[in-house]
C-alpha cells in the first residue's frame, strides 16, 4: 500500500455487501434461466448443464465489471 493511504472500510464493506445481493440475483437468474430455457425446448440434463455453464460465465463477467465499476465510484483508499 503506498504510503499516506489508508483502508476506507465504509466503501469497501458497501461495495462487498452490494456484489453479494447482485451476485445472488445474477447467479440465481442463470440457474433459473438455465432451468426454464432447458425444459422450454426439452433440451434434457445435458442441455441444462450447459445453459448453466454459459450462463454462469455471463454472471462472472457481469459481476467483475459491477465490482470494477463500484470501485470507481467507491475507492477503497483514501489519503491519510
Amino acid at each position: 500500500m503506498a504510503q499516506g493511504r489508508r483502508i476506507n472500510w465504509l466503501n469497501v464493506s458497501t461495495v462487498i455487501s452490494a456484489a453479494i445481493l447482485i451476485g445472488a440475483e445474477v447467479f440465481g437468474g442463470a440457474f433459473a434461466g438455465a432451468w426454464a430455457i432447458a425444459t422450454l425446448f426439452d433440451l434434457g440434463s445435458t442441455g441444462q448443464r450447459v445453459l448453466e455453464f454459459i450462463f454462469v460465465l455471463t454472471g462472472l463477467v457481469v459481476m467483475t465489471q459491477f465490482v470494477r465499476f463500484a470501485h470507481r465510484i467507491e475507492p477503497f483508499t483514501e489519503r491519510a
